[in-house]
Order: C-alpha cells, then structure tokens, then sequence
C-alpha cells in the first residue's frame, strides 16, 4: 500500500522521507530510484507507514540450487517484480547473493526488524558489521547503498533477530531457555564493550532489551 507525491522544488528523498515519517531507502526502493536524484514534477509512490518494514519488502539469500523461478514460486512473486526490484541484468545468481522480495502474507513471518545506527568518524561498513554481528552484504542491501563509502550523520538501517519462527513452531506460551543477567550501565559503556564483555552481541541485546537506538544513560539496567 502506498500513496503518490509530487515533487516540488527544494525536495530531496530524505526530506520527503521525513515528512511522510517513513524511510528515505524504502522510498528509493518502492521507486527504483538508483541515488537520491530526483526531479521537479516527479511523481514518487510513498509507503504507508506500518510496522518495521513499510516498504513491504524483505532480504532473500541465495541458496545452492536456487533460480529466480523457484525464489518466485516458494514466496507468490514474479520473476518480472525480482529483477524490477533488484535491478538484474540477467537471471544468473550467486550463492550468498542478497535479493529483495515483496512481501506476501506467506512470507511475512520471514520479514527482518529494524533498528538505525547514525554514522560516527572512523565507521566503516566492515566495522558496523562486526559490531552488529551481521554481513556487510546486508547492511549494503538493507540500505540500497551503491558504495562502501559512508557520510558521518548517515543513518543506516540494522536488522535485529526476530523470534517468530519459535513462536510459530513451538506456540506464543514457549519460553527458551535462558542464561540472563542485568547490567547496570556505568560510565564510558557502549553496547559493543558490554556485548565483548559478556561474549554476545550488540544485536543480541538490543533485542532482548527493546532498544530503538543504541545511545545508554548511566544506570540504564539492561538484560544481557
């Protein structure tokens, strides 16, 4: 679901973004935009914001054997919508290569959730990916990125672990076992020193502690 906006002079995706209070990357997405140019009189799908993922799309990692008409088969889609979103040139894949996938009430217990990281002097794609625990591919595709060059202030998108595949194997009454602690934040803390510190990582407790950003106060009690 989406509404159409028209843009006018002075506009940037980012700016458009804010004002719809969606994702400048899902704007891009939903309009096969290949930067963040754009022109006066343009007209631009905007997603309607809902839940962790308006654009409606989710991240598919090739697998040994995989072809696009079996990707599109198992998740309701089309080839046609695979390559649109995906801007391939041909229907050859790559083991490990990420695709984006419109979202269907079949395979929406596979959708990631999302939390942002701002840019900080020194960030490097590999190093916010280590932090996180997750590949570079991902925060390249997550974030429509077209280089591995970073802006300081650039928000990024971080997927987070889900738990819907337990819950919807084992029933929403599953407990997983647990080996937890509470920390208190002290002075000079940041989620990655805790996550060394405990032998886990930073996405590990954001999740388990429900943070939107990855900014602690002194004090702040988190479940590791």
């Amino acid at each position: 679901m989406y509404q159409e906006y028209t843009v006018k002079a002075g506009d940037t995706v980012y700016g458009i973004s804010k004002q719809f209070g969606v994702e400048a990357i899902d704007i891009s997405t939903l309009n096969n935009l290949g930067g963040s140019i754009i022109q006066i009189g343009q007209v631009l799908k905007i997603p309607n914001k809902s839940g962790n993922n308006p654009s409606g799309l989710f991240t598919y990692t090739v697998k040994k054997g995989d072809s696009l008409y079996s990707i599109a088969r198992v998740y309701e889609t089309t080839v046609e919508d695979i390559n649109r979103l995906n801007h391939l040139t041909s229907n050859t894949l790559s083991i490990g290569q990420q695709l984006l996938i419109p979202e269907t009430d079949f395979s929406v217990s596979t959708k990631p959730n999302f939390t942002t990281y701002t840019v900080k002097k020194g960030d490097t794609l590999y190093s916010i990916s280590k932090n996180y625990n997750i590949p570079v591919n991902t925060l390249i595709v997550d974030n429509a990125l077209q280089s591995n060059t970073l802006s300081i202030g650039q928000v990024l998108n971080i997927r987070i672990p889900t738990t819907s595949v337990v819950l919807e194997c084992f029933g929403d009454d599953y407990n997983p076992p647990t080996n937890e602690i509470k920390y208190t934040v002290k002075k000079g803390d940041s989620l990655y020193s805790i996550a060394k510190k405990y032998n886990t990582s930073v996405s590990n407790i954001i999740n388990k502690n429900k943070l939107t950003s990855t900014n602690l106060s002194i004090g702040q009690i988190l479940i590791i």
